[in-house]
């Protein structure tokens, strides 16, 4: 068990800097995500945690004890790659124990204690005497996981684990991996992934990284809704958010805001007097808004696209706006056919309003200007 602690923790590449400072505290027995767009540092950050990338400035502790000179082994991690990375010649239970036998003081008797368990864990005990190009790549990734509980390290680091797999062992992996942190209970897992599906399911908490800075840390739930920031709004969640821009029409215990696109919504956030002709960004998640007949819906448009997934229906909707359509995510099936004139609505609450910077803007007291 350990908590790790990073503080200004920065990395360069030459003139090139990939972490801008990164300040981060992750409890012992934690299970936390790093999530972000291609290129935000989240593996970066993963390899400097792990000692495979040197850190340019800052300190990273593990367990209270400063590791930034410590190799890998020294600091008591075990990192399971995407590519599974098993020996092709080496049995199951042989690329499970390589580790253990480069240890000292490790005799075989704790050798196979430790393997044996980690088998039983992850349910691969009758693929021990198998060779790797025999299984398949769920199994593959369970014996990759399974090297790494056989070194019992104070934190588990996973990068992308999942990425190869196909949807099906994608769900029954994730699923593994849920339930093998129950039973390890105490360990810190850190986990990386750009799906945030297994973000939002495993995560006690999620990293949400951008360009080397993190965005915004929360539990899942937390960060789905109530963002920091129209980033955060735009990333998590399946079609992204609706962003539209807007202007502050007006100002008060309660805010009224009017949408390009739409006409005027009063939302229950106080805003300042001098707010009032500012711009601003109003945000509905798709799932958040319903049809209706009422005369004083917020956004009309045509249709212009539907797609069925079985359990949801996404209705894309031309409401005016140039740049992006907007999306509804109803319920079940739903039969609006294309070039059909639809009026949507969402509850005041469910929406979210950020200021010009993109800056969430919370339901706090009134401040007047």
């Amino acid at each position: 068990m350990a908590n790790l602690k990073l503080t200004k923790v920065k990395k360069a590449y030459g003139s090139v800097e990939v972490l801008h400072g990164i300040d981060l505290d992750i409890k012992a027995g934690e299970f936390v995500v790093f999530v972000g767009p291609s290129g935000c540092g989240k593996s970066t950050l993963l390899r400097v945690i792990a000692g495979l990338e040197d850190i340019t400035g800052g300190t990273l502790e593990i367990g209270g004890k400063v590791v930034n000179s410590l190799t890998p082994k020294q600091r008591g991690i075990a990192m399971v790659f995407q590519s599974y990375a098993l020996y092709p010649h080496m049995t199951v239970y042989e690329n499970m124990a390589f580790g253990l036998t480069l240890e000292k003081g490790t005799g075989k008797d704790e050798i196979d204690k430790r393997v044996r368990e980690a088998a039983r864990i992850l349910q691969i005990e009758d693929y021990l005497d198998r060779l790797p190009k025999a299984l398949s790549g769920g199994q593959r990734q369970r014996v990759a996981i399974g090297r790494a509980i056989t070194r019992d390290p104070a934190v588990f680091l996973f990068d992308e684990p999942l990425s190869n797999l196909d949807a099906a062992l994608r769900v029954q992996t994730r699923i593994e991996i849920a339930r093998l942190h129950e039973k390890m209970a105490g360990t810190t897992m850190i986990y990386v992934t750009h799906d945030q599906v297994e973000a939002m399911t495993l995560a006690d908490r999620i990293v949400v990284l951008n360009k080397g800075h993190v965005e915004q840390v929360g539990s899942p739930m937390e960060l789905y809704n109530r963002p920091d920031n129209l980033f955060v709004a735009k990333f998590l969640g399946s079609p992204s958010m609706n962003i539209l821009p807007a202007t502050i029409e007006a100002a008060g215990e309660t805010t009224r805001v009017l949408p390009e696109g739409g006409s005027s919504v009063v939302l229950p956030v106080a805003t300042p007097d001098s707010a009032t002709g500012s711009p601003a960004h109003l945000g509905i998640r798709p799932e958040d808004l319903s049809v209706t007949e009422a005369a004083d819906a917020p956004f009309r448009g045509e249709v212009t696209l539907t797609e069925s997934l079985g359990e949801v229906t996404l209705i894309y909707v031309d409401i005016g706006r140039t740049d992006e359509p907007f999306v509804a995510k109803l319920p079940g099936e739903v039969s609006i056919k294309r070039g059909t004139k639809i009026a949507l609505s969402a509850a005041p609450e469910s929406m979210r309003l950020f200021d010009e910077r993109g800056d969430a803007i919370r339901a706090a007291a009134r401040k007047a200007a």
